[in-house]
């Protein structure tokens, strides 16, 4: 693997986003900076799931983040947590799937919300200045004008850092358009600008077949 390259490239089951852990991501030298919603609102003690047959984004950029999140449902105590920062100026999914897993002890079993939308390529989910704070994620990946190791304060691409303390010398990378396929992720939060969500399909229910993976 090349430490940097101008052009397309692609990356068998890339891992695009930094392993989730302290100790991980100052080994690869990520400097760990304010996530991206911490600034705006807590993030919930939950992940979530999204996967998508199709992501294609224009204007990328990722680095090394932090979220302030609470313990559990019940709220109470925060903690901080590692995150890769993933932005894009433009996006467009096809069929895309985010799903949650909530406990209610009151009936003793998981309750799932499963969300569905962008259903075929003249249907799609398109997202602007859109910000994926991720914990885990697996896909292929192909990348025109990629920039590994550019300082996050030197970066040309993606949407403007907002409400955020990032130190200019941290590790951060950069691409002119990132199109990911089989896309499976973990994620504790995603903002948008605009958000529209094409053939939306909400449900709920009790089948942990409803998770997206």
């Amino acid at each position: 693997m090349e430490s940097q390259v101008r052009g397309g490239t692609r990356w068998k089951r890339f891992a695009l986003v930094m392993v989730p852990s302290v100790a991980a991501t100052a080994a690869v030298g990520v400097g760990l900076a304010q996530g991206a919603l911490a600034a705006s609102f807590s993030v919930s003690g939950q992940q979530f799931k999204v996967s998508a047959q199709h992501l294609e984004g224009w204007g990328f950029a990722q680095y090394g983040g932090l979220d302030t999140t609470y313990t559990s449902t019940e709220g109470g105590k925060k903690v901080q947590r590692p995150v890769a920062i993933s932005s894009f100026d433009r996006a467009e999914i096809t069929k895309m799937c985010q799903s949650v897993k909530t406990e209610i002890p009151l009936i003793g079993k998981s309750v799932y919300l499963r969300l569905e939308a962008g259903p075929s390529e003249d249907r799609k989910v398109e997202a602007k200045n859109l910000y994926i704070d991720v914990a885990q994620l697996e896909a292929d990946a192909t990348f025109e004008d990629i920039d590994i190791g550019v300082a996050a304060g030197d970066l040309t691409r993606g949407p403007e850092v907002k409400d955020r303390s990032v130190k200019d010398g941290a590790f951060a990378q950069q691409a002119r358009k990132a199109d990911l396929t089989k896309v499976e992720q973990t994620a504790w939060a995603t903002s948008a600008g605009t958000f529209k969500l094409s053939g939306l399909n909400m449900r709920l229910g009790t089948d942990p077949k409803m998770e997206c993976f």
